[in-house]
């Protein structure tokens, strides 16, 4: 008598069976469905975004949620990629609202630094001027990766995700540069805009 072939234990489940055991918190249905649709919710954030750190972000942090959330998905009304697609729209919205919200904080803050009290200045010497020495000067103080990074921000009107890509550094350092040289530039240019005014 021949023997029966035996089964292979190991063949993975199908998408319900992933998405039944995504919602009762099985690690490995998470890597599962990470396998199956991690490109889908990638080329979706690559839509919004183009290619870089913040659709690869929004990636990450669509399964985050999605496993911190799971107790939301209910396998009975709807596929698991389905609900994935929904939390990635709401983390690409998420996205561009605090995009947004970042580059406004920076056109503020780097008008806030353009800006100098009003007052008597030295005979001869007109204000908008002078403030515009003062941070060229206080430009070229700066070393490098900041003083590249804040040109390309300002000067070529790129987004915190577009210069991360330019210069190939991670998104958070570029933000991270971003913010410290604008508070260092604020400050001396407080303090040199105040001993030139005076």
């Amino acid at each position: 008598m021949e023997p029966v072939p035996t089964q292979r234990v190991t063949a993975e489940p199908d998408d319900r069976e992933v998405g039944r055991r995504f919602a009762a918190g099985e690690e490995q249905a998470l890597a599962w469905a990470y396998e199956r649709w991690a490109g889908q919710v990638h080329g979706m954030a690559v839509r919004a975004f183009g290619p870089g750190p913040d659709a690869e972000d929004v990636t990450q942090q669509t399964f985050m949620s999605a496993w911190t959330g799971r107790g939301g998905y209910n396998p009975d009304k709807g596929p698991l990629p389905a609900w994935l697609v929904g939390v990635c729209r709401h983390k690409i919205a998420d996205t561009w609202a605090k995009r947004d919200r970042q580059r406004r904080e920076t056109e503020a803050a780097m008008s806030e630094a353009q800006s100098m009290p009003a007052g008597p200045v030295t005979a001869g010497v007109d204000t908008a001027v002078a403030d515009r020495v003062l941070l060229l000067d206080e430009l070229d103080l700066l070393g490098q990766p900041q003083r590249g990074i804040i040109e390309l921000a300002f000067f070529e009107d790129l987004t915190h995700a577009q210069i991360a890509v330019r210069t190939g550094l991670p998104l958070g350092t570029v933000k991270s540069h971003i913010r410290r040289t604008l508070e260092r530039l604020r400050n001396r240019l407080e303090v040199d805009g105040a001993a030139l005014h005076a």
